[in-house]
């Protein structure tokens, strides 16, 4: 995930995800489609209080089919 020059994209965990808080939201650059960890994920069958960072490896944005590298972090 690398923007102009290869700096990264403001926002940006850097697709490291032992860097996000457990209550940190995300939102999808592509779709703008909210992931928060209090709401969890219907689609994919994730159950409410599931952090950003204990998403499967195999978890897309339910929206857009975006992969979780395209996520930036809204608040912490």
């Amino acid at each position: 995930m690398s923007g102009i020059g290869g700096q990264q994209f403001e926002g940006s965990y850097l697709g490291d995800r032992t860097r996000l808080p457990a209550a940190a939201r995300l939102e999808c650059k592509i779709c703008w489609w909210v992931y928060d960890p209090a709401e969890g994920d219907a689609q994919w069958q994730i159950a409410p209080g599931t952090p950003f960072a204990d998403l499967p490896a195999h978890w897309r944005c339910p929206q857009c089919d975006g992969a979780a590298d395209q996520f930036l972090v809204l608040s912490t």
